[in-house]
């Protein structure tokens, strides 16, 4: 197990905890959703292509893949919290570094950012496992409607932004340090806890002996599905808005109607959590995401924008609902806080490899075919192997058991 499993804490504790991890996942996915908007300016100022524009979007996912099978290591080192609060203070610093008008600096900024999101991503899941085992499917619920809230507010303002600070897309980019510097200081009080933890002796040790996640073929199922579910949610961020734009519509609309994806997901990240945690077999779950997903993919290479607006709320549900079951698939399908570090860490630095390929390959194939539709058929490639892996995680079982 991870260090201070066991130390019990107050109501006041657990309520400062909880607005704790809200604040983290603030930080999240916002550094990222508020990119997707400007990638048109971005590209104007720094005359980049569309296949190096991709990389604005790819940089944090080949972070992830690189990073997270640290991140439990040193959360079992030094505590998920001060690893968290190290993170946060990655993600600050390149909110920073990536606001200044030179393409390497925005590059070198962009995979900080990951870096500190990578062990975000890795380490909250089994952190609510270890502080919240009662209620491992609402707090689940709550951080993923948080990250979500921030998502699209992030997308959704994004162009509105950079008119307020005056300071264009560097503005729309580089407003999100402030919940940086928020959440840096609000952590505080839990490293004292895990200093804490530590002097008394309440720190619980790694189990000596655990079987690799690598032999195990469900965590590769679940691996598959991470990644497929994010590279179907990266390349929308990525390239959503820059589409809507070529197929005629304003910049401020595409950037709301990329938010519409994180506004429909912000019900089924609450209760999908909930209702994975009460039903043991998860095949209606799947059935629902591959068919939200399908149609969605259909509404928009057939009918371009004039469906839009339902096209990417069914987007919406179905990746929204794919993100919040394979997090707990991370604590459900594993016995101990360890192993639910061990299968995240395992599954998105897999997964996110695979994703990374996304957003790069979606720019591409347009820059090859000369349209957007067949970019559009990479996602629905991905959503019919995404139903076929989720289908081998769907009935309850147990890694390594």
């Amino acid at each position: 197990m991870i260090k201070g499993e066991t130390l019990e804490i107050t109501r006041l504790g657990k309520f400062m905890l909880l607005a704790g991890i809200v604040l983290v996942a603030s930080n999240l996915r916002a550094p990222i959703t508020s990119v997707g908007p400007v990638v048109s300016q971005i590209q104007d100022v720094l005359h980049l292509s569309n296949t190096l524009a991709g990389f604005i979007t790819t940089i944090p996912l080949l972070a992830f893949a690189l990073l997270s099978p640290i991140a439990p290591k040193l959360a079992e080192k030094w505590s998920i919290e001060t690893v968290l609060w190290v993170a946060i203070w990655a993600i600050g610093l390149g909110l920073w570094v990536r606001t200044s008008t030179n393409a390497i600096w925005l590059f070198a900024g962009t995979a900080l950012i990951g870096s500190g999101i990578a062990f975000g991503n890795v380490l909250v899941p089994p952190f609510i496992k270890q502080r919240f085992p009662k209620k491992i499917g609402l707090v689940t619920g709550i951080y993923s409607v948080a990250m979500n809230i921030t998502a699209s507010l992030a997308s959704g303002l994004s162009i509105a932004i950079g008119h307020w600070t005056g300071q264009g897309w560097k503005g729309s980019i580089g407003v999100w340090l402030v919940f940086s510097l928020i959440t840096i200081i609000c952590w505080i009080p839990q490293l004292i806890r895990s200093k804490e933890r530590a002097l008394h002796g309440t720190s619980a040790a790694r189990p000596q002996k655990s079987t690799s996640m690598l032999g195990s073929g469900l965590a590769w199922y679940i691996t598959i599905f991470m990644g497929l579910q994010s590279l179907l949610f990266y390349c929308s961020v990525a390239w959503l808005p820059v589409v809507l734009q070529d197929w005629g519509m304003a910049s401020e609309v595409s950037g709301w109607t990329l938010s519409f994806i994180q506004f429909s997901q912000l019900p089924i990240v609450f209760i999908g959590p909930i209702i994975a945690s009460r039903v043991k077999n998860h095949t209606s779950l799947i059935w629902f995401i591959g068919g939200t997903l399908a149609l969605s993919l259909l509404l928009i290479i057939a009918w371009r924008t004039q469906f839009i607006i339902p096209a990417v709320i069914l987007f919406g549900l179905g990746t929204g609902l794919a993100f919040s079951l394979v997090m707990m698939w991370f604590v459900l399908r594993t016995a101990t806080t360890w192993d639910a570090a061990r299968i995240s860490g395992m599954a998105q630095s897999f997964g996110y490899a695979l994703a990374a390929v996304g957003p790069p390959l979606f720019g591409a194939l347009h820059d090859w075919a000369g349209n957007w539709e067949t970019p559009f058929f990479l996602l629905v490639a991905a959503t019919i192997v995404l139903y076929i892996t989720g289908m081998k995680v769907a009935k309850p079982k147990v890694i390594n058991s």
